[in-house]
């Protein structure tokens, strides 16, 4: 019976070249991005993944030599991995299959005993132009034969819409025993040897994506290379499509932080390298990144989740006369910050002036936040359970009720104020009263401001004041404000003195 419906969905690395104790989900989405700085592990993860299965039919046969050769430096041995995925097997479906890969003399399992799917991987190698490759110094002649199946318009169309260009044409050229492509562009006909880097790449891309049989897996390195910005997202736009339709799993490598914006129909993964363990970040913005591979910029500093908090702790900052000496950094899914604290300690940066602020929706008892440490600081050695303890110090929350999120709560507190003599808080009050249901519950808070017109840092600002103002303020925030109350006053000047 051949396997179907083939679904990576985690994977997990306890050491393979720059790779250290790193876990990675591609659940969620059908499409995967994984970003981070250069060394850290980003095409490391597409060569496992490549040589994790055995083809079925059209799928590529790679294998862990191919990507790790052994060499004078590295034999690659006592590396540990695991994929866990599902399939079905005729009738029967097979859910979380853990196959576990590791080298002591030679690769296990043997090649023939790989779980099965159709494989692609796309490497840089494509994005060097076919010139450059040709060692001919001489004319090329070739032969030239029109391509015109439906998947070959398909891809003309995809084409044309990426890269902002009329392609008509689609053509096979012919040389020296050897096939090549070529296309028609408004009445100029050319081969892949007239081809710019940045459009054979995404011809090969889209010819793997539209040729790929269903449940196949593709692997892109470096999506973004020789890309501008729009045709980069329209390709990746394309790519969810294509990869819903088929049941494809899709999963690229980037250096582009703006594919962030894409994270409604995109899984984001960003890695970062540490000594001791390489982190995962989901659903993150830079922010966070940017800080652990930098300096602590301001003498305190704060990560939370999104803006609406980001203004909530600058709210409180500035009651306590210290907003100048605090950075916020967005760390984006709430699972983050317990990635984000363990960095800083694999890193060996003190966190004494580090806070992690949570919504208070998710993660919200001790037991749970223990569970999710161990998840990222693994060990029962003393330095293990230390480190535990001093990130328990430093992960603090708003006081939310059960079973409520921040925005529908703050949305409630505002509609129940009824009237006040202040204009600009009046108008927010009948702005929140207007909204009785919301399909979503960040729209509590950004229909408020869109109602007003208001640029959204502005508006959340204005909300906050309004919130700040009244009794349920200072026990929503009791945690965080005592916290950076005792940080903020040995900071602050004396009153009266010397200048």
């Amino acid at each position: 019976m051949v396997a179907s419906q083939q679904k990576l969905e985690l994977l997990k690395v306890r050491k393979l070249k720059n790779l250290i104790d790193l876990e990675i989900d591609f659940t969620g989405s059908p499409v995967t991005a994984i970003l981070g700085p250069n060394g850290n592990g980003k095409s490391t993860v597409l060569h496992i993944l490549a040589s994790a299965y055995k083809p079925i039919d059209s799928g590529e046969n790679h294998k862990f030599s191919n990507f790790f050769l052994p060499n004078t430096d590295a034999l690659w041995d006592d590396s540990y991995l695991e994929i866990i995925h599902s399939y079905r097997d005729g009738p029967t479906v097979h859910n979380n299959v853990k196959t576990i890969y590791e080298k002591t003399r030679r690769w296990m399992p043997v090649y023939a005993r790989r779980p099965e799917r159709d494989l692609f991987y796309i490497g840089i190698e494509k994005c060097v132009p076919m010139i450059e490759m040709e060692k001919k110094q001489t004319k090329i002649n070739y032969a030239t034969s029109e391509v015109s199946e439906n998947v070959f318009v398909t891809i003309l169309q995809k084409a044309s819409q990426i890269l902002n260009r009329r392609y008509l044409k689609y053509n096979v050229h012919t040389a020296s025993g050897k096939d090549f492509m070529g296309v028609e562009v408004d009445g100029l006909r050319y081969s892949a040897l007239s081809m710019s880097a940045g459009e054979q790449k995404v011809f090969h891309i889209l010819k793997t994506l539209f040729n790929a049989p269903k449940n196949a897996l593709i692997l892109i390195d470096e999506l973004d290379l020789l890309l501008h910005d729009k045709a980069m997202m329209s390709l990746i736009n394309v790519i969810y499509e294509r990869a819903t339709e088929k049941s494809l799993q899709v999963v690229f490598t980037t250096h582009r932080e703006s594919v962030i914006a894409l994270s409604d129909i995109v899984n984001i993964r960003h890695l970062l390298s540490t000594s001791n363990k390489t982190l995962c970040f989901n659903e993150t913005t830079p922010d966070a990144i940017n800080r652990l591979t930098g300096n602590q910029p301001k003498p305190i500093e704060v990560f939370v989740e999104d803006n609406l908090s980001a203004a909530i702790v600058t709210k409180v900052a500035s009651k306590l006369g210290g907003k100048r000496l605090v950075s916020i950094q967005r760390f984006g899914a709430a699972s983050n910050s317990f990635t984000a604290v363990s960095g800083l300690l694999f890193s060996n940066q003190d966190i004494s002036s580090t806070l992690f602020v949570l919504d208070g929706d998710v993660y919200s008892t001790d037991d749970e936040k223990i569970q999710r440490l161990n998840k990222v600081i693994t060990g029962t050695d003393d330095l293990a359970e230390n480190y535990k303890a001093q990130a328990m110090e430093v992960i603090k929350q708003y006081q939310l009720p059960n079973n409520i999120k921040p925005e529908p709560y703050l949305h409630n507190i505002i509609s129940n104020l009824g009237f006040t003599d202040n204009e600009e808080h009046q108008e927010i009050i009948d702005a929140a009263n207007e909204i009785v249901v919301a399909d979503e519950s960040h729209k509590y808070i950004n229909d408020i401001i869109d109602r007003l017109g208001l640029d959204r840092g502005v508006g959340l600002a204005k909300v906050i004041d309004l919130v700040a103002t009244t009794p349920e303020w200072l026990e929503y925030t009791a945690d965080v404000q005592a916290w950076l109350s005792a940080q903020i006053q040995p900071l602050l000047e004396p009153r009266g003195a010397a200048a």
